[in-house]
């Protein structure tokens, strides 16, 4: 019998439990610093931890301010995001203008040759040259937020970042490459190895959605070192220079939205990398990976920022100019209601951002909880704003720029937009394994003081100690969330001026204590069961969210109100927006309980069965031939290298 794809190309089989081991064994076990996020999972509103708002030094922002200027000065002048989405490429002149500016380097300390931004200016300033053209936003982010910058910043020797990061500030782009064609969330079943030799380590491998990969100089690879006498081995981190033998950038892909982007398909083939190249020790990659994204996926919020200012721009420019029936769209209850939506969500996500930001950089909080939240509700929330923008402005929504322009009207891309974000919603990490990554750090401290209650290979001796300290643990939390501030008429006070945002703090206190409720009803309920149960632990995750967004979204307006920057506003977008995430709340809460997840697994063994292919009849199947998944057999490349380095 012929062997599998998998088998064939070397790729480990692993079980289920098996992959869980390998994810666990990647995460974070230790809680150094408080974290507002977990603590509002566990039903403790700390809202001490985020207000007073956290905001940046004087010096860093003078700093940043100057850079913004001279960033906008050249999106503004040299930057046409038009010609990119039609011709699918970045100009080269201007990712050379780009590095002359320093933007290459925006996060890489001032000696290494970067501009040592600040994590807050940093999203501010992928924002601004995101929303002059989304892939020039992806290509510094893909550089500095997952790239050789971020990983040897908090793992690197002083060798390395002496060797790489003044290439990365000025000349060098950088990429990430941990995807394999048939491994995306599940790194337990990596293929690409590396092989130690000497004083070398030989890479063998395919690497699949390279972003920055095709123009790439410096890779961050993931690999897996086999274990043997001196080696530890497993998932690996090492910088690979993309010019080094056996490196072949086989294909330049293209998507649906972000067509400027340099993403590829990469093979090694017999390349020797220097043991000085590896990061960290053996088997640590995944854990570098991971810690990483922590603040690397701030990135995405802020992409989703952008779009949803530029959106609320052209939603109330359009809003005004389009009349029906007598009367500006923006005056008809069912527009003016997706305006709302687009104004609040976009003062929300801002909030969110800039929160999470401002906490980075302060280094006192653990925030790879609320870094993760902000993924996720600005990836989801700002795919509704592209939606909503759309459909308001109706045909022409969803007609292209060039078309507009070319029967004699303003060249506004929101179809462009919508395709942009769609890939937010999977990038680093898709919403449906957010959920689950979120749902493990909300639980962790149910899982460490009763997690051996509930694995099925512990002792019963192991069993009777994780009951005791379950019983102590209990004992204690579970009173604290019976009553607290929340109801209190009086609580949050300060929050209260022409517009009373106090309600709505009391509402995140109450419901954090019910969502921590939930969670500890469902272990009880399912126990071992609860890591299946991903439509519930789900909904746990943006009931979260909401009620995170919602801190975030007061605390910023009473920043605003104190700092005498359009603090009415911002508290009446703040009220709106707080009002539309109970609503959402509310339904999500509902949905805990009363859902079609059990009807719905049935429905799909149905389907996965064949029970219902009939109803696939009567069309005709577009798709072209080929496998599902591209044979990635490890060898020679047998394709031309489309690698471009830009100089």
């Amino acid at each position: 019998m012929s062997a599998s794809p998998s088998e064939s190309a070397g790729r480990p089989t692993v079980s289920e439990r098996e992959a869980r081991q390998v994810a666990e064994a990647a995460r974070e076990q230790e809680w150094r610093k408080p974290s507002f996020a977990k603590e509002l999972f566990l039903g403790r509103f700390r809202l001490d931890l985020v207000h007073p708002h956290p905001t940046p030094s004087t010096e860093a922002a003078q700093r940043g301010e100057e850079f913004l200027a001279k960033l906008r000065d050249f999106c503004e002048t040299k930057v046409d995001g038009s010609l990119i989405e039609r011709e699918g490429r970045i100009p080269d002149e201007v990712i050379n203008g780009l590095k002359e500016l320093g933007a290459l380097g925006m996060k890489i300390d001032t000696k290494y040759g970067g501009l040592g931004l600040t994590q807050v200016y940093y999203n501010k300033a992928l924002a601004l040259a995101g929303s002059a053209s989304p892939a020039i936003g992806v290509l510094l982010s893909a550089h500095q937020s997952i790239g050789v910058p971020q990983p040897l910043k908090l793992f690197g020797t002083d060798d390395q970042r002496e060797r790489f990061l003044p290439r990365c500030a000025r000349t060098d782009i950088s990429a990430f490459l941990l995807t394999e064609p048939d491994v995306g969330s599940d790194p337990a079943r990596l293929a690409t190895s590396a092989v130690p030799d000497g004083d070398d380590y030989v890479l063998d491998g395919v690497k699949l959605w390279t972003t920055n990969g095709v123009v790439a100089d410096l890779l961050v690879v993931m690999a897996r070192v086999p274990r043997s006498e001196g080696h530890k081995g497993g998932i690996t981190a090492f910088v690979v220079e993309t010019n080094s033998p056996g490196v072949t950038v086989e294909n330049r892909n293209a998507f649906m939205g972000l067509r400027g982007i340099e993403n590829g398909v990469t093979r090694f083939h017999q390349v020797r990398v220097p043991a000085a190249n590896r990061i960290g020790p053996e088997g640590a990659g995944l854990k570098i990976a991971l810690t990483t994204l922590n603040t690397g996926r701030l990135s995405l919020p802020a992409s989703c920022v952008a779009a949803g200012k530029w959106c609320l721009k052209i939603a109330r420019e359009w809003s005004a100019a389009r009349e029906q029936w007598g009367k500006p769209i923006a005056r008809h209850e069912a527009v003016g209601a997706k305006i709302s939506f687009i104004a609040a969500t976009t003062f929300a996500l801002e909030a969110v951002l800039d929160l999470s930001s401002q906490m980075a950089d302060e280094n006192r909080n653990d925030i790879r909880i609320e870094g993760a939240l902000a993924k996720l509700y600005a990836s989801e929330m700002g795919w509704l704003i592209a939606d909503e923008l759309v459909q308001i402005r109706g045909g022409r929504g969803f007609e292209t720029a060039d078309s507009l322009a070319a029967r004699g009207e303003r060249a506004v891309p929101a179809e462009q937009v919508l395709r942009d974000l769609r890939i937010n919603r999977i990038f680093e990490g898709s919403t449906e394994i957010m959920h689950l990554l979120i749902a493990r750090e909300a639980v962790d401290a149910h899982l460490t003081v009763a997690g051996d209650l509930i694995d099925p290979e512990k002792s019963l001796q192991d069993k009777a100690k994780a009951g005791a300290n379950a019983g102590v643990f209990y004992a204690k939390w579970l009173p604290k969330l019976v009553a607290g501030p929340g109801q209190l008429p009086v609580s949050y006070g300060e929050f209260k001026h022409e517009v009373d945002l106090s309600p709505h703090l009391r509402y995140v206190e109450r419901h954090a204590r019910k969502l921590a409720r939930s969670t500890f009803y469902a272990m009880s309920r399912w126990q071992g069961k609860m890591e299946t149960k991903q439509g519930f632990l789900g909904r746990i995750v943006d009931i979260g969210a909401e009620l995170f967004a919602m801190s975030a979204a007061c605390v910023r307006a009473e920043l605003l109100r104190s700092q005498g920057d359009h603090g009415r506003e911002a508290y009446q977008l703040a009220d709106v927006f707080c009002r539309q995430a109970r609503i959402r709340v509310e339904e999500l809460f509902n949905r805990l309980w009363t859902n079609t997840d059990d009807i719905d697994r049935t429905l799909v063994k149905g389907v996965m069965s064949g029970t219902y292919a009939w109803l696939e009849e009567g069309i005709v199947d577009p798709s072209g031939e080929g496998p599902w998944i591209a044979e990635t057999a490890p060898g020679p490349s047998k394709k031309d290298n489309v690698h471009r380095p830009i100089r």
